[in-house]
């Protein structure tokens, strides 16, 4: 029997077969309706996480006013009164003048806390709600808003 050689018929490859459509990619309506998709789910899950970081920032802010209100209180029971809205924040850092038996610092950081938008903390003493209001604008920076922009304050 004569070996096969290149030239025998059944030893040739099959010919080649047409790809099918599918085969061949992605058209341009499925990339774009794929790009669609996907710029729908990053909205939606982007919207969710903007709102949560200005939350945790509001919810910084409040606990802040609490840990202020804290100095504030161990100054009063060493000076006797709060710091007045003239003297400030800025009393927990530096003895106010003529202030006998003040004993600070009573914040623990060399400088009067910002709130999380970069913003001073307001201080009245004798306040509003109060013996001492302590007041974050809020995102805006501006008094009054809403939702991110709403004042935190330390009023209960």
């Amino acid at each position: 029997m004569p070996r096969a050689g290149k030239d025998d018929p059944m030893q040739r490859p099959a010919p080649r077969i047409r790809r099918r459509a599918r085969e061949r990619g992605m058209t341009l309506i499925e990339i774009l309706v794929v790009l669609v998709l996907i710029g729908i789910v990053l909205g939606i899950v982007g919207g969710n996480f903007l709102g949560r970081g200005e939350k945790a920032k509001a919810d910084a802010a409040r606990i802040e006013i609490g840990q202020i209100g804290q100095a504030l209180d161990l100054y009063k029971l060493e000076t006797g009164r709060y710091p007045s809205t003239q003297e400030g924040l800025q009393a927990l850092i530096a003895a106010p003048p003529g202030v006998p038996n003040w004993n600070g610092p009573y914040w623990k950081k060399s400088a009067v806390p910002k709130d999380p938008w970069g913003n001073e903390y307001r201080y009245a003493s004798p306040g509003q709600a109060g013996a001492y209001d302590i007041v974050s604008y809020g995102a805006d920076g501006k008094e009054g808003g809403e939702d991110v922009n709403r004042d935190i304050t330390s009023a209960k």
